[in-house]
């Protein structure tokens, strides 16, 4: 249960939404059957050693409703109040995202990531109005809204979610709390422009660490995340503090000395017609210690031509990545 109601929720996430929100992968055990919930832990674990306020409870994968409940349950239940668990309301239609909103509040997480389903084919941006205050009005948690490319929404406009929009629903949806601004990616115009419309209102996430470290140098970003910075360590909690105590001039350092490893995630296939390879995010965090290991099928690989590189880029760039052989990533670090 959220420790806010929804009238509250925006003065909560202003509050408890400063600093970097990562992503946990469940692990599956090795037969496939069931959650490793010890895998589960460690990662949580590790997040909170990072310096992550919070994790994304990846529902994007194959498991069952009742599989993702147990996972928001181990994840709220380790992180013990140190942590933030964001519901990740990515399913297959409108009913089914409303009952994984139902369970992941049941089991503790205090944030929802609202996503639009692959066989969402709105007519006009009324029904993505439509569709999102459904949502919203179905939960008391706090909402994270989320303008991206991915949903296909740029036939109706180039932003995806237009600024209009967005005021309509902001005005008619209180646990609306926040943006994660990418809409129109990889241009920065709509990010910018939901940054001006909103950020007096709402928290703005700016999630991808090559324009977060900068554009939060010059506006006031307090949040970065979700995303898959767990690739970088501790890098980035580490740099979003240098940037809220307004030591610019070392994060802009720090932004450059990672730029081998930055370059070396963008020379792996990562996303796909809107679907992000889940495995190698599992291999990312692996490289800095969390756990690895299985994620149930059907999954995108990850083969030694991309681990190759982003071991290298972390080793170029002195993030240290762990010295244990790759064949290792696939068994995981807590094997059951």
């Amino acid at each position: 249960m959220a420790e806010y109601s929804k009238s509250d929720a925006r003065d909560w996430a202003r509050e408890k939404l400063v600093g970097v929100a990562n992503v946990t992968v469940p692990t599956m055990t090795s037969d496939f059957t069931a959650l490793n919930e010890k895998a589960i832990r460690h990662d949580v674990e590790k997040a909170i050693e990072h310096g992550f306020i919070g994790s994304l409870a990846c529902s994007e994968v194959n498991m069952s409703m009742a599989e993702y409940q147990r996972m928001c349950e181990l994840m709220v239940d380790q992180a013990a109040g140190r942590m933030i668990t964001v519901h990740h309301a990515a399913f297959n239609s409108l009913e089914e995202s409303i009952e994984g909103m139902k369970v992941a509040e049941a089991a503790g997480a205090e944030l929802v990531l609202l996503c639009y389903p692959p066989y969402f084919y709105p007519k006009s941006l009324e029904d993505v109005y439509t569709y999102t205050k459904t949502l919203c009005d179905a939960t008391n948690l706090g909402v994270m809204l989320f303008p991206v490319p991915s949903w296909g929404f740029q036939r109706l406009h180039p932003s995806d979610i237009p600024v209009p929009m967005l005021r309509r629903l902001l005005d008619d949806c209180p646990n609306i709390v926040a943006i994660k601004a990418e809409g129109g990616m990889p241009h920065i115009m709509a990010a910018i422009e939901v940054h001006r419309a909103f950020h007096k209102e709402v928290v703005i996430s700016l999630p991808i660490e090559y324009d977060f470290v900068p554009l939060a140098q010059v506006i006031d970003v307090p949040f970065c995340g979700t995303n898959y910075s767990a690739y970088f360590g501790s890098w980035l909690p580490d740099v979003h503090k240098l940037i809220r105590a307004g030591k610019f001039d070392e994060a802009t350092a720090e932004w450059y000395r990672i730029d081998a490893a930055r370059k070396a995630v963008g020379s792996v296939p990562m996303t796909s017609n809107g679907m992000i390879n889940r495995m190698m995010w599992k291999y990312h965090g692996w490289l800095q210690g969390y756990n690895g290991g299985p994620m149930r099928g059907p999954t995108a690989r990850v083969y030694a031509k991309d681990m190759a590189p982003l071991r290298k880029g972390l080793e170029l760039a002195g993030l240290t990545p762990t010295s244990d052989p790759d064949e290792d990533f696939f068994l995981g670090r807590n094997p059951a």
